[in-house]
């Protein structure tokens, strides 16, 4: 896209988180839009297509779909209407086009709070849900345990410069079967390195004999549609590590970090069906305040 028309993108979606009351796009499609308008490559490895719906000489609707990587099965897309151009067959036009632009490969469409429209999106353009991803939160104010650590386990924080490839090579492994987090590279993180809310000081690394085997990535001040929360962006551990505790004692130090900078809540995103660690943050004092949905088309 032009640099123009990214910043009509970026504007349509900010109608559209104001009228809705949710941002309708994730973090991964606004890094791919924002930094084509700062000249920065955003045709990394797993970078994705644009697609463009207009009305006149207006940006009215915008569509995102990835491009594929050995990593995932099928590629993953999103879409969002401009407010004032909506009920007008625009939004089905947009899902059409991205079902052609995947060229055979199977496909899911992400709806960001599952909202009444975007489910009747769906089931009109013969798409059905197939997963969810849990919004979970807990206030910071009650009481939160100190970490334990396993036996020979330090905790340091992430070193700009130092540990980019160790920390993708973990990440890699720790999320070897999520289609996404998995997925990232060098070039995912670099992104997030420019962004003004990174801070290696909230990048909690746990290591074994001087190797990584855990992190726990906070962001503050927490998503758009959450002032005032922190957020517990990433935890991972290495599959090594898996029922020391070590995602337990991650988590905590990450919140109390949070608590420490004065926020007054934390949340998380986690797949609804990933049971153990909904179990651990249910036991953390998160509780689910809100859903995002993928589509796909139905099966008949």
């Amino acid at each position: 896209m032009t640099p123009a028309e990214v910043t009509e993108v970026l504007a349509l979606a900010q109608a559209a988180a104001d009228h809705d009351g949710m941002a309708p796009l994730s973090e991964h499609v606004l890094l791919h839009v924002r930094y084509q308008g700062y000249g920065v490559p955003a045709g990394g490895p797993g970078s994705g297509r644009d697609l463009l719906g207009t009305v006149g000489e207006k940006i009215a609707g915008y569509a995102y779909l990835d491009s594929p990587t050995p990593r995932q099965a099928g590629l993953s897309g999103e879409l969002v209407v401009h407010p004032d151009y909506r009920r007008r067959g625009l939004g089905r036009t947009l899902v059409r086009e991205v079902v052609a632009a995947a060229d055979g490969y199977p496909i899911g469409l992400w709806a960001h709070g599952d909202l009444p429209a975007a489910a009747g999106l769906a089931a009109a353009a013969g798409f059905e849900r197939f997963r969810a991803l849990w919004q979970m939160r807990r206030s910071l104010a009650g009481p939160l345990d100190q970490p334990v650590f396993p036996a020979g386990t330090t905790l340091r924080t992430f070193r700009p410069g130092r540990d980019e490839d160790e920390w993708v090579d973990l990440n890699r492994r720790a999320f070897a079967r999520h289609p996404e987090q998995g997925a990232w590279t060098r070039h995912d993180l670099d992104l997030r390195e420019r962004e003004p809310w990174f801070d290696p000081r909230g990048f909690f690394i746990a290591e074994r004999d001087g190797t990584m085997a855990g992190f726990h990535w906070t962001k503050v001040p927490g998503t758009a549609d959450a002032p005032g929360a922190g957020e517990v962006y990433v935890v991972g551990v290495d599959p090594g590590e898996q029922g020391t505790g070590l995602g337990r004692a991650l988590t905590l130090a990450g919140l109390r970090y949070l608590r420490d900078r004065g926020l007054a809540a934390a949340l998380l995103y986690v797949d609804e069906d990933n049971v153990p660690a909904v179990r651990m943050y249910s036991g953390l004092g998160f509780t689910h305040t809100g859903t995002d949905a993928m589509y796909r088309p139905r099966v008949t």
